[in-house]
């Protein structure tokens, strides 16, 4: 099996449900992992929307997430810090934690990006995915991704 990313809400390509969209609860979907690489230590996480008007929007940047979790439940708190272990950093809607597609016209795709690093990064909460995106240089031992699509109704 190759490292992959996987979602018990929404598959490869598929539309993400509204629930976690800014037209409805606008919670994390759970989101699991397994067959990591050998080696891994630790996880990052980042979903983002290359369709955006303005250029790549951020909506989630998570770090230091231990490998061994397995994934993240639906509904990860917006705080810097993750029950489960890891940390969430600032998307860019400003805020700490997750933050829902919420197109302003059309079909845009979300990348849920992930990482297996060798080591954990020890970086503060609250970093932006440039900043995050810097540290794991030299550390990543794979990636993997999971592609979910959404527009408003």
């Amino acid at each position: 099996m190759a490292f992959s990313l996987s979602s018990t809400v929404f598959g490869q390509t598929e539309s993400i449900p509204s629930k976690y969209t800014c037209d409805g609860s606008d919670i994390s979907p759970a989101l699991y992992w397994e067959d990591l690489p050998v080696g891994t230590i630790s996880m990052v996480l980042i979903c983002d929307d290359p369709d955006a008007p303005v250029g790549t929007w951020v909506h989630w940047v998570c770090y230091d997430i231990p490998a061994e979790r397995g994934g993240l439940l639906e509904g990860v708190p917006k705080t810097d810090s993750i029950p489960t272990g890891g940390k969430q950093g600032i998307n860019d809607f400003k805020k700490v934690g997750y933050g829902g597609p919420c197109p302003p016209s059309g079909t845009h795709r979300y990348f849920f990006k992930l990482y297996a690093l060798d080591c954990m990064l020890l970086l503060n909460a609250g970093k932006s995915k440039e900043e995050v995106e810097i540290a794991m240089e030299g550390h990543v031992l794979g990636q993997t991704e999971l592609v979910g699509v959404y527009s408003r109704k």
